[in-house]
């Protein structure tokens, strides 16, 4: 009764008056859930099948007499689905309301609906949303979820997850740069610009902020950020490759990602708001939502550093993992960290190595992003992000410490 009086609340109030009045409104609502708890609760054999045409032949009867005022069929729909609800609270309470409660939501959200179809949703956005779709939902199934031996044990399918979650990432920094506008959209999409590369999005808000096309306060604090996507990353690579590593290196990582972003919003408030540039990120509609080539070009090179990673550690053994970790996050931190986390999950490598290994990958990363930051950026552009990096930085080793004490 209260998931059709709440549906049949929204219907009530669009139905209109008079001889052009919608056929159904707050009471029918409420009486077709009824109809279909009672049909339900009686257990007559058949009754819900009945009452489901009897409902379903009443919605068809109402929309034949209004369809030349309505061509819609919200109405009628909603009122064999409020049915259905109804039969659904009797066998699982909580669910039935919670579908009742998402069906008045999507009923009383018409207009806003309609506009982020029509008006917000570009048509670039919406290629992009039905690809994301596409990938998650057809393709990441039908990859094989087996151990590959020359990758040093790493499986095909968290690979296209990473794939995935990145994607998933850009679209949200997309989003907030869509919601947020230019002042706080450019930490945003520092962010998450992080996500794909911290060291390509220091440069690129370092050349912006030399420019003079974003304030140096603000770009520092954009290119800072990216930081913290790369201990939250840290994060998502454990879950998806090893959680067992996770349990390892949760503390470290969110240390580091707290302290980066401690100091970058200290660098963001001391920013003045007057001297924001109100213009909106440039080429931000035509770029679209989704970078698939970035995000590909990522797991590839996951795969090819895993490969580098897993014949160093069979050939010289610990002493060559940490080398070659070392070489491949000068490059990116990620890939090399992503080995060290297939290594540790087939069981090749200790808790011990994988935490240092990790904190020298971050840690040499860090070099290579201070001297990006100096030269595309210079020397104040470079010292702000510094700070938050090293702050991160810091902030990992300490707790990792703390963990092995």
């Amino acid at each position: 009764m209260g998931c059709g009086l709440l549906i049949g609340l929204d219907r009530e109030r669009r139905k209109g008056e008079g001889d052009d009045r919608a056929a159904a409104g707050l009471r029918s609502f409420a009486i077709a859930a009824l109809l279909g708890a009672l049909a339900q609760t009686l257990a007559v054999p058949g009754l819900v099948v009945a009452a489901a045409v009897l409902v379903a032949l009443m919605a068809a009867l109402a929309y034949a007499r209004s369809r030349s005022r309505d061509p819609g069929l919200t109405t009628e729909l909603a009122l064999f689905a409020t049915f259905l609800v109804g039969v659904l609270s009797v066998r699982s309470p909580l669910l039935g309301a919670a579908c009742g409660t998402v069906l008045a939501v999507l009923l009383a959200a018409r207009t806003q609906l309609h506009r982020f179809a029509t008006q917000w949703l570009s048509q670039r956005e919406l290629h992009d949303g039905l690809m994301l779709a596409a990938l998650a939902l057809v393709l990441l199934p039908l990859v094989p979820d087996t151990a590959l031996p020359w990758l040093g044990g790493m499986r095909a399918r968290p690979l296209g997850a990473l794939v995935l979650l990145i994607l998933v990432l850009q679209a949200a920094g997309h989003v907030a740069l869509r919601l947020l506008g230019a002042r706080f959209g450019l930490a945003a999409s520092g962010f998450f610009g992080g996500f794909v590369s911290s060291t390509a999005t220091i440069a690129t808000f370092g050349a912006r902020a030399r420019a003079g096309e974003a304030p140096p306060a603000m770009a520092a604090a954009a290119g800072a950020l990216s930081g913290c996507a790369t201990w939250l990353q840290l994060l998502v690579l454990a879950a998806a490759l090893s959680r067992p590593a996770l349990a390892l290196l949760w503390l470290p990582a969110l240390c580091g990602g707290v302290a980066t972003f401690a100091v970058s919003l200290a660098w963001l408030a001391g920013h003045s708001t007057g001297r924001d540039r109100e213009d909106d990120p440039p080429l931000l509609a035509e770029r679209g939502a989704l970078r698939l080539r970035e995000a590909v070009l990522i797991a590839l090179l996951l795969a090819g550093v895993a490969l580098v990673v897993g014949q160093a550690q069979r050939l010289f053994g610990t002493g060559g993992v940490l080398v070659s970790t070392s070489l491949a996050a000068l490059g990116d931190a990620h890939a090399p960290i992503a080995s060290l986390l297939s290594l540790f999950a087939a069981g090749r490598l200790d808790a011990a190595t994988l935490l240092a290994g990790a904190l020298l990958a971050v840690g040499t990363n860090t070099i290579t992003r201070l001297v990006t930051a100096a030269v595309t950026g210079g020397r104040a552009y470079a010292l702000r992000v510094g700070t938050a990096l090293l702050a991160g930085l810091g902030a990992a080793v300490a707790a990792t410490a703390l963990l092995a004490a």
